[in-house]
Parts: structure tokens; C-alpha cells; sequence
């Protein structure tokens, strides 16, 4: 969920040699290719739109050639796996070569942590405030609309309470 510290983990990874592809950059091109200012009524809209128009595992049909291409370098760490549907696609395309990390931290510590996020420039797309109201708007809406359970149920391995923050 946003904010439980997947970005850390994935950032630890990377210090180990991975590459990194985070799935939701799809949407911010998008944004920015629409001359958008990004918030998370714009980017709803173009995440459900991308799943209207290629199904629930939108983002991972998008983003195979990206993975397959780092793949060929090293390893690589995908932030924001969202969604079963995303999951199974991915399960059947790289079977026990992929591993699925859950990052997990309760909605009140997320809530704090994603109202307090001072960044700027490239980095405040990946890193941006979000008030508790949106925070939890968005949670309801991954879990009711995104299948967002399935990955977190079966991931091989589930990181609890994420103390770092990032300012």
C-alpha cells in the first residue's frame, strides 16, 4: 500500500546490484505527456483508463519489455505490483525466477509518512504528499478496484513495519 516503504526496500535492492522499474511510472509519462499537473484524481483516472483498455494486468503487460530488457543486465526490483491479475501474468511469464516481496506497514504510520514527504524535482513524482483523506482514498480504491489482496497474500516474502522514511 503507499507509503508502507516498498521504495525503501526496492532502494536496497538496487544498492545490491538490481535494476529498478517502478510499474506506476507509466502513468506520471502519461501525465506529463498530457502537459497534466500530477495529483492523484489525474492519475486515477489514467490508471483505470490503462486497465479499461488492456485489463486488470495493465501494468504488467506495459512493462515486460522494460523487465525483459534489464533482465538482460541483472536482476530487477519492480516497485508496485498491484494487482492479482499483474501477478499471475508475471507468474506465468518468469515463473520461480520472479519473487514477490510485500512491504507492510499499518494505515496510520503510511498515513503520517505519505503526509510528510518533503522532496522536489524528479524524485517528488515518486515521492509525493499525500493528505490522509487521499492516503486512504487511495487504499480503498486499490483494494476494491485493484485486486490488490492477491499479490500481498502470496508474496514468498513480507517485510513488516518499514521504520525509514523518506524526506
Amino acid at each position: 500500500m503507499p507509503g508502507a516503504g516498498k521504495s525503501v526496500v526496492a532502494d536496497e535492492l538496487v544498492k545490491k546490484g538490481f535494476a529498478f522499474l517502478r510499474f506506476g511510472q507509466i502513468t506520471l509519462d502519461i501525465v506529463k505527456e498530457r502537459g497534466l499537473e500530477p495529483n492523484e484524481k489525474i492519475e486515477k483516472e489514467i490508471r483505470e483508463g490503462l486497465r479499461k483498455e488492456h485489463g486488470m494486468a495493465a501494468f504488467a503487460v506495459l512493462n515486460i519489455p522494460k523487465i525483459d530488457e534489464l533482465l538482460e543486465k541483472s536482476d530487477v526490483a519492480v516497485d508496485g505490483l498491484y494487482s492479482w491479475s499483474e501477478y499471475k501474468v508475471l507468474k506465468e511469464k518468469y515463473g520461480d525466477l520472479m519473487s514477490v516481496v510485500a512491504v507492510f506497514a499499518p494505515p496510520e504510520m503510511r498515513y503520517e509518512r505519505l503526509a510528510d514527504r518533503s522532496v522536489s524535482g524528479d524524485v517528488a513524482q515518486r515521492f509525493r504528499n499525500f493528505t490522509k483523506e487521499e492516503a486512504k482514498s487511495r487504499d480503498y480504491a486499490e483494494i476494491e478496484n485493484l485486486e490488490k489482496g492477491g499479490p500481498i497474500a502470496m508474496a514468498d516474502f513480507t517485510v513488516k513495519g518499514v521504520l525509514s522514511q523518506i524526506k
